[in-house]
């Protein structure tokens, strides 16, 4: 019974380590240091959905299907699939931000920060749950900074990988639920690198 339960342990450790990545593609995070407010930005543009050419295949594809169930459906999973990101997305990015840290944090609509965080999502990858079969929602995403005077001038930027979002126990149906987790998790992992590196 122990080795079964070394042998699970080990798996799931095994599984975390293939997870989320990190890979710094200009600067360092020392670059960060001392920077205590990030004028929060979030861009969604050229985002990669798996096995389609494109967001715009995509949503015909999921739409035409919602449509044959039930009239009005697509058109309802449209609006949802963009209105998530301001309403689910972004504010749980925020809030698992600034949970972990006093000494920096993050908010959107923050002209007067002298520094500015891009989350420009790359990937975007919904999971599922059908009740005997669940995969975790993904993300993709590079977090850049930059001073909110020179947004051409990019001071620090890393690219984050596989960031998987699921709900606890299973209850998470609704692909905007576990996709918002995905975002909670980016922004937890990246708080506490900069905490670790940069302060």
């Amino acid at each position: 019974m122990k080795k079964q339960i070394t042998l699970v342990l080990a798996l799931v450790i095994t599984a975390a380590s293939f997870a989320q990545k990190a890979k710094v593609l200009e600067g360092d995070f020392k670059d960060l240091k001392g920077i205590t407010e990030y004028n929060l930005v979030f861009d969604y543009s050229d985002v990669e959905i798996p096995k389609y050419d494109n967001e715009e295949e995509f949503l015909k594809d999921k739409m035409a299907k919602r449509e044959e169930k039930e009239a009005g459906d697509g058109e309802r999973f449209k609006k949802a699939w963009f209105s998530d990101r301001e309403e689910r997305y972004e504010p749980k990015f925020i809030e698992s931000f600034n949970k972990r840290y006093e000494e920096f944090q993050v908010g959107k609509d923050l002209p007067n920060a002298e520094y500015t965080m891009k989350v420009h999502t790359t990937l975007l990858y919904a999971g599922y749950n059908v009740g005997v079969m669940r995969q975790p929602s993904k993300i993709d995403a590079i977090i850049s900074v930059y001073k909110t005077s020179a947004p051409n001038d990019v001071i620090f930027s890393v690219k984050y990988t596989k960031a998987e979002g699921n709900g606890a126990m299973g209850y998470d149906f609704d692909s905007g639920y576990r996709i918002s987790e995905s975002y909670a998790k980016l922004a937890k992992t990246l708080a506490k690198t900069i905490n670790k590196k940069a302060w």
